[in-house]
């Protein structure tokens, strides 16, 4: 027998042997993948439920407040009208400056409710599930920088 044949055999039979645990870790390797984009996945679902109930509290808070601006605003221009009618009909100023001052309180406490809106409207994007499905760049080093 040629010892060139001899070594090829020898190769081959080890070749074969590891060629089990070379499949057996692959495998390994692939259900651990697949554990781990299944997490992933999970994750990003529960992302996504959490921040759909916060996005449906915030719409509520923004309707009830939305709601009582309206009632606000009308009971606004309501007074405004009052006053208008006191100041003609009276030409003292104790009655129409009562409700003018109604009228003033009820427009700050819409500007606050609108305050309360606009920082409500911001949680109604998905922020956070946004960004996780955005894909990961690599931080590059600063090339251009100089010591």
């Amino acid at each position: 027998m040629n010892p060139s044949t001899v070594n090829d055999q020898a190769s081959g039979q080890t070749a074969q042997s590891s060629e089990p645990q070379n499949v057996a870790g692959v495998l390994a390797e692939a259900q651990l993948l697949w554990d781990e984009l299944r997490g992933l996945g999970v994750d990003r679902i529960r992302l996504a439920a959490l921040e759909t109930q916060r996005a449906g509290d915030s719409l509520v808070s923004m309707l009830i407040s939305g709601v009582m601006i309206a009632v606000l605003l009308l009971s606004a221009w309501l007074g405004l009208q009052a006053a208008a009618v006191l100041l003609l009909i009276e030409n003292g100023f104790a009655p129409s400056s009562v409700i003018l001052l109604t009228v003033a309180a009820n427009l700050l406490l819409t500007l606050i409710l609108f305050g309360v809106i606009r920082r409500k409207s911001r949680f109604l994007q998905f922020p956070s599930t946004l960004r996780s499905l955005q894909p990961i760049t690599p931080e590059r080093p600063d090339v251009g920088k100089s010591s």
